[in-house]
């Protein structure tokens, strides 16, 4: 227990002594002084370790933290599905032409006995769809025609009543006549034969718009077309074509 407490001037019997130092004075400083330098080179050690970790990793990579970069501010795009609204129209009521007609006694009694189907079911007949008089439902034109050239021989108009039924308000047979609803009008178109004109090949026509006033139909306004009777009546070759002029 002696080495504990032992002087050590350089030998003696505590010449082993455990507590000398390198200043070999005896008194315990040495080892004191020799542990603060093992502490304080180890901070130091320590902290070119930090040192060297923080250089690694900002040279590896690229910038270190300042890779993420700031948050986006950018709004993100949404895209909101289309939605179509259902159309609310009602379906136009379809009749049928051929009892309408053959029930209607405003119609002639020559044009019901020559309505007959050209082949199988199908009657030489046109109907049309649309507002002309204003009534609870669409109205209904109907154009009688020939089975053989398809010349028309009658244009009757019905309007629809509260009840399902249909009034004939405007009828007109002539032949080469065709009824057709322009824009909420009536417009009547029949061809003008002189004698010795072929069906194809009238010699002009007559247009007349109708227009729906009160509870019948008035003439609004009336075109007359003169045709050429030059063109049309034979078989040619277009002419040659020439050269231009040149100055």
């Amino acid at each position: 227990m002696r080495g504990l407490t032992g002087s050590g001037e350089g030998g003696g019997e505590s010449g082993g002594g455990v507590t000398g130092g390198p200043t070999g004075d005896g008194t315990g400083t040495g080892r004191g002084r020799l542990l603060t330098g093992w502490a304080a080179s180890s901070t130091a050690l320590a902290g070119l370790a930090v040192f060297a970790l923080f250089a690694v990793g900002c040279s590896t990579g690229g910038t270190g933290t300042r890779d993420e970069g700031p948050a986006g501010t950018q709004p993100v795009a949404q895209v909101t599905p289309s939605t179509m609204t259902p159309s609310t129209a009602k379906p136009t009521p379809r009749v049928d032409p051929v009892a309408l007609l053959k029930a209607d006694p405003k119609v002639s009694e020559r044009v019901r006995t020559d309505l007959r189907a050209c082949t199988g079911d199908e009657y030489p007949v046109d109907t049309s769809y649309g507002t002309l008089t204003d009534g609870p439902s669409a109205d209904v034109v109907v154009n009688v025609m020939t089975c053989g050239d398809s010349v028309g021989v009658g244009t009757y108009v019905y309007r629809p009543r509260s009840d399902g039924t249909y009034k004939n308000v405007f009828a007109i047979e002539q032949p080469a006549v065709y009824g057709t609803i322009d824009r909420g009008d009536l417009v009547v178109t029949t061809q003008v034969y002189e004698k010795k004109d072929a069906v194809a090949y009238p010699s002009g026509e007559e247009v007349i718009t109708y227009h729906w006033a009160g509870s019948r139909f008035s003439e609004q306004d009336r075109v007359h077309n003169d045709f050429n009777r030059a063109v049309g009546t034979g078989e040619g070759d277009f002419p040659e074509p020439t050269e231009p002029t040149k100055n």
